[in-house]
């Protein structure tokens, strides 16, 4: 017999299915549509490894290559302005496919093929940006190390979780 707050294991199964493939099929439509394909992709995929061996198995090289992804985007200065800028247009373009001005006198195609879509397609492009900028924020965070750190440790790493460094490089209980 079930508690009272307790879910049925055909509910929760049902459940892990249809948002692990919606997210799958969002994901890949994104791919060619404006939005975050691969990240939508990851998310399904995350979602069906609950439920399907072979999702965690697709999950493991997917997630290896998006931290080293994530490591190399941070790596340099130049690449993280270079994220930021994209980032930054893609909320712009989302902003003015949701104002969609008025179509341009070299714009030689028909007026219902400038900017379609018109605030759903710029709000999905808005979400993307900020996601973007979130995930960069995130990576930064995560795999850059301070310049200061890097002159007390002389290695590539960051001590680890609890050590402090001083300045002679020992560590201090």
């Amino acid at each position: 017999m079930m508690g009272a707050g307790s879910t049925p294991p055909w509910l929760r199964r049902a459940g892990i299915e249809v948002l692990g493939w919606l997210l799958v099929a969002a994901g890949l439509a994104a791919l060619v549509l404006p939005g975050p394909g691969l990240l939508a992709l990851m998310g399904g995929l995350l979602v069906l490894s609950l439920q399907y061996s072979w999702a965690k198995r697709l999950l493991v090289p997917v997630k290896a290559k998006a931290l080293r992804m994530a490591v190399k985007g941070v790596r340099t200065w130049p690449r993280i302005l270079a994220s930021i800028t994209g980032g930054t247009m893609v909320i712009a373009a989302g902003l003015l496919w949701g104002l969609r001005p008025p179509k341009p006198g070299w714009w030689a195609i028909g007026d219902q093929w400038w900017l379609p879509g018109g605030w759903g397609t710029g709000s999905v492009l808005i979400a993307s940006g900020l996601i973007a900028l979130a995930l960069i924020t995130y990576s930064y965070r995560r795999f850059r190390r301070p310049p200061n750190l890097a002159k007390v440790t002389g290695s590539g790493t960051a001590p680890p979780k609890g050590k402090d460094m001083t300045a002679k490089g020992t560590n201090e209980p």
